[in-house]
């Protein structure tokens, strides 16, 4: 065997039996679940950590967002670290971090502790969600069976977040809220042994190198938006600290579209935003989960602190949501891989649009069967939602791209998710404490926003399923399998190559 063979036996494992593949999406979808979990099931617990460490209303946006900031920072660098280094090793690694992380949330005695906790869990996270992804996108080689892998895996994400109010309910309330980082700890040690035993070894075929500059860019951007955008509450709009936090995130833009494409191996690869799909798929990933995010947050207080729900009932109050997701994500995966993503994403922003409406009504005293009722159009929303969205982001890329599409698909996701805690919080603002009608007059701005999201995405789903956006991702395409068969980097830069696009995957 000379040396290329070696080199493409690295990068991608072997063919492997139908049953090793599933066990292998079983691992990447059962240690995902925690860091996923995490984003939401902190909600159901925010107002007990109130309470016991005696915080702000900043304060709880930052548990949430110190986690889920850090994790949009740093995955496409995590993405593209572990095509270089090895896929399966940066997972355990990622499940030791992670694990370590949740260890530490457990024991936190403040606030402060608390945070910079959820900040390492965090950091283990980034080599987790997107690394999973392209472990199955790897090892799924038929583009059939890769779809519905694919969805099955983006169904997964979606329950796990509608998931975490009710297991945190549960937790919270029978055994105190360090329980829900508890439990991560053997979950994690599990993964890492299954990950060991079963698991294959891959690589991408062209190694990527390392993007110093554009990775202190990303986190330049996203920090300063996110820090302004929760410190608004605190220090006001008029401060001149919140204007200047966003020049700082118009700079690193400019920086970016400057800086990145001058490079071989960009972090930000700006190329994959020529195909119409992988760009609308981006930013329905960014949209749909600032919706669900902010959906959470103000509906944990509004069962929590306007209704006087315990933990347990608020979290099974969100079973609707869940439940739903939990039906309808596997059959719109097999919708996707059958006949596109077009129906779906028309029905999932539709139902947000309708979610946010309905939504505008809700009041102290609302039967709760109307309450139930309204949460049952976010959970059709997110069931129909997140598996397109995803098999859009992936399809028609090669495999070299695979950890820099994943991990930029996971990035938007964790942006939205930040941008949906901060931008609800930054609404309610300090009527989280006071409750009653102040409460519901205030969250009326993050119904708005659901609509108009949930509008968007409409659009956005119209757009990228027709012909002239296909044409686009196949040419798109064609640019990375240039560079795959040893084009110079500058050929990579050229216009995009012109004649008859080739076949587009489903999704």
């Amino acid at each position: 065997m000379n040396s290329s063979t070696l080199s493409e036996a690295a990068a991608t494992p072997g063919e492997l039996s139908r049953g090793r593949r599933l066990l292998v999406l079983a691992i990447c979808c059962a240690s995902v679940i925690v860091v996923v979990m995490d984003i939401s099931i902190v909600n159901v617990a925010l107002p007990t950590i109130r309470a016991d460490l005696n915080t702000s209303v900043s304060g709880l946006q930052w548990t949430v967002d110190a986690y889920t900031l850090v994790l949009a920072s740093f995955l496409m660098l995590a993405g593209s670290t572990a095509d270089r280094v090895g896929r399966r090793r940066a997972f355990q690694v990622g499940l030791a971090v992670f694990g370590l992380g949740s260890l530490l949330c457990g024991l936190a005695p403040g606030i402060d502790w608390l945070i910079a906790a959820r900040a390492l869990q965090a950091i283990g996270g980034t080599m987790l969600n997107p690394v999973a992804l392209a472990i199955v996108a790897t090892v799924f080689t038929d583009p059939a069976e890769r779809a519905k892998a694919i969805g099955v895996f983006g169904s997964i994400t979606g329950l796990s977040l509608a998931l975490g109010p009710i297991v945190g309910g549960a937790l919270v309330d029978g055994f105190g809220w360090t329980s829900i980082f508890w439990i991560n700890v053997p979950i994690v040690a599990a993964a890492i042994v299954l990950t060991a035993l079963f698991v294959p070894e891959s690589r991408a075929p062209r190694v990527r190198r390392f993007d110093p500059v554009g990775q202190i860019l990303m986190i330049l951007l996203l920090g300063s938006v996110v820090y302004a955008i929760i410190e608004s509450n605190r220090l006001g709009w008029s401060s001149p600290v919140i204007p200047a936090l966003f020049a700082v995130a118009v700079l690193s833009v400019l920086g970016i579209l400057a800086y990145e494409p001058r490079r071989a191996d960009p972090l930000l690869e700006l190329r994959l935003f020529r195909s119409v799909p992988f760009s609308s798929a981006i930013l329905m990933a960014m949209f749909a989960l600032c919706g669900f995010s902010a959906f959470l947050f103000v509906t944990t207080q509004y069962l929590q602190n306007v209704r006087g729900m315990s933990a347990l009932t608020a979290g099974l109050s969100m079973l609707p949501v869940g439940g739903l997701i939990a039906v309808l994500s596997p059959f719109t995966g097999r919708l996707v891989g059958a006949h596109g993503p077009k129906l779906p994403l028309l029905v999932s922003g539709s139902a947000l649009a309708l979610g946010g409406l309905a939504s505008l009504w809700l009041e102290p005293a609302t039967p709760m069967l109307v309450v139930l009722a309204i949460y049952l159009l976010f959970g059709l929303f997110l069931g129909t939602g997140n598996p397109p969205i995803t098999n859009t982001a992936v399809s028609g890329m090669p495999r070299s791209m695979a950890g820099v599409a994943t991990s930029l698909i996971s990035a938007a996701r964790q942006t939205g998710t930040t941008l949906g805690v901060g931008i609800s919080g930054a609404i309610v603002g300090s009527t989280v404490t006071g409750g009653g009608t102040a409460f519901t007059d205030a969250e009326q701005g993050v119904w708005w926003l659901a609509f108009v999201l949930g509008v968007t995405i409409l659009a956005l789903g119209l757009l990228s399923t027709g012909q002239w956006a296909k044409g686009t991702a196949a040419r798109a395409a064609e640019l990375f399998e240039e560079v795959d068969r040893g084009a110079a980097p500058e050929a990579a830069t050229a216009p995009p190559v012109t004649g008859t696009p080739g076949p587009h995957p489903a999704g």
